[in-house]
């Protein structure tokens, strides 16, 4: 009998320790992979230098920190709790944001965020026809400070399962927001959703004169596509650039933020649909003789 209690004990402890792991989170054991006790020594190993065998985007988790990755304030999407309907709807629309911060009177006094899925449920789909009330409908918002390791925050995000946070400064007040998918794609590459245009058809038509194209699109192959020269102007030198996102950063004159229209001396308006503090991704053409 106590042979077989005892192999039971171990065969419970082990289901236990199973059930653990299987609860822990993906992240969460990467980030413990990576702890200073088992970051591979960078010394000699049998007259040979040490060889990390972990992959480049896995360190950042520990050496990137939540302001490297944030979206700063002055490009944040949010919206005041006094919004009504049809305002959300346009900033839903325009953004294509499924998660929207909600303030009181400035950003600073953040009260939550608005999901796109509550809104279409409550007031969308034949639901309600009276004047929105937010309040109902906000979902808590998480705080994190500039400094954290973006692999801790990956591994509390998961842990609470929420998909943004807000980045607060010393004093407070707001410095930015970070996603779940800007961390992921810090060890991953880029991650491209359904909305993202196909790397193999670098822009579409989304209605005659209007374009939505990657920013790393061939200048010249765009210029073919649409019959018209977007360099012949004598405040651009075409030497300089090779992409329509060179083309607008040179008209901006620094890397232009999300939501944002730059203007070309044609007329032609350029804008900013997805972008990040260090490279635009993804914007939206509207060829001069449709821009009303």
């Amino acid at each position: 009998m106590g042979d077989t209690d005892g192999s039971s004990n171990a065969a419970q402890r082990a289901l236990s320790q199973d059930d653990n792991h299987k609860r822990t989170g993906f992240f969460s054991r990467i980030v413990e992979a990576l702890s200073p006790a088992d970051e591979p020594d960078k010394g000699q190993t049998n007259g040979h230098a040490a060889s990390s065998v972990t992959p480049h985007g896995i360190l950042n988790l520990r050496r990137m920190r939540v302001e490297d990755v944030a979206i700063p304030k002055a490009d944040l999407v949010a919206v005041p709790n006094t919004v009504n309907k049809d305002e959300l709807v346009a900033v839903f629309r325009d953004s294509g944001l499924s998660r929207i911060p909600v303030y009181e009177g400035t950003l600073d006094t953040p009260l939550g965020f608005v999901h796109l899925k509550d809104f279409a449920l409550n007031y969308g789909f034949n639901g309600k026809t009276a004047d929105l009330d937010l309040s109902p409908m906000l979902r808590p918002l998480l705080f994190v400070p500039p400094s954290m390791q973006i692999g801790v925050l990956l591994t509390k995000m998961q842990t609470e399962r929420r998909h943004i946070a807000l980045v607060i400064d010393e004093y407070g007040g707001v410095d930015g927001l970070v996603t779940i998918e800007d961390l992921i794609e810090q060890v991953l590459g880029e991650i491209e959703d359904e909305h993202d245009t196909d790397e193999d058809q670098p822009w579409v038509m989304e209605k005659p004169g209007c374009y939505v194209a990657l920013a790393k699109t061939p200048l010249d192959e765009f210029e073919v596509e649409i019959g018209q020269s977007l360099t012949a102007h004598e405040n651009i030198d075409e030497e300089e650039i090779d992409t329509l996102g060179g083309l607008v950063s040179l008209l901006s004159g620094r890397v232009p933020a999300r939501g944002e229209v730059v203007v070309h001396p044609d007329g032609t308006e350029f804008e900013i649909m997805d972008a990040d503090p260090r490279r635009i991704t993804r914007l939206r053409v509207r060829l001069s003789d449709t821009v009303e």
